[in-house]
């Protein structure tokens, strides 16, 4: 009977242990890797030719999502996150033959959100978020309505990537809070 209490006992320590290290990534790396991206965004603008301040199209900024996400539990505001960090390296991947940005330094950003989207993955541990269809879409409706319809121009791209930076900051945001909440 006492080998069972101590073996409880040691599989609740070992499993509580556990579940506070694998957030310890969104503690340490994740502001990190956010400052390294947003570097990169900020390097790219500097390398672009382009200095158009207005934009022909525009799509809305989804702010009622996050609002509905830093009301969301922990699990499903990691998923956001990811959900976020995938939909942004999935729309860079286009960026490499059709931008005036160095390939190294949009392979270096899509680097960091690639990682930063991993480790939060690993927070979550076997949790799997569904996706989120309306951010799902007003992803679909940049690289269509901005990129496709601007014919995957510079100005396009600039559109784009001032879009991004708000998006890695305001997931950075609710990533802080999720750190306020643990």
């Amino acid at each position: 009977m006492m080998n069972r209490i101590v073996f409880a006992c040691l599989l609740l320590s070992l499993y509580s242990a556990g579940s506070s290290l694998s957030c310890r990534w969104l503690s340490h790396k994740f502001r990190q890797h956010t400052e390294n991206s947003l570097e990169l965004l900020d390097t790219m603008a500097n390398n672009s030719t382009n200095t158009t301040e207005d934009a022909e199209l525009e799509v809305a900024f989804p702010h009622d999502l996050y609002t509905q996400a830093s009301k969301a539990s922990v699990g499903e505001r990691l998923g956001f996150i990811v959900q976020i960090l995938e939909q942004t390296a999935a729309l860079f991947e286009e960026a490499h033959n059709s931008t005036l940005w160095e390939e190294k330094t949009v392979e270096d950003f899509l680097n960091v959100v690639t990682q930063q989207a991993d480790g939060l993955r690993s927070c979550n541990g076997s949790n799997s978020h569904k996706k989120n269809k309306k951010l799902q879409m007003y992803f679909k409706r940049l690289s269509g309505h901005i990129l496709g319809r601007m014919g995957h121009s510079a100005e396009a791209w600039e559109l784009i990537r001032r879009e991004i930076k708000i998006h890695l900051f305001r997931a950075d945001q609710l990533a802080s809070s999720l750190l306020t909440t643990n």
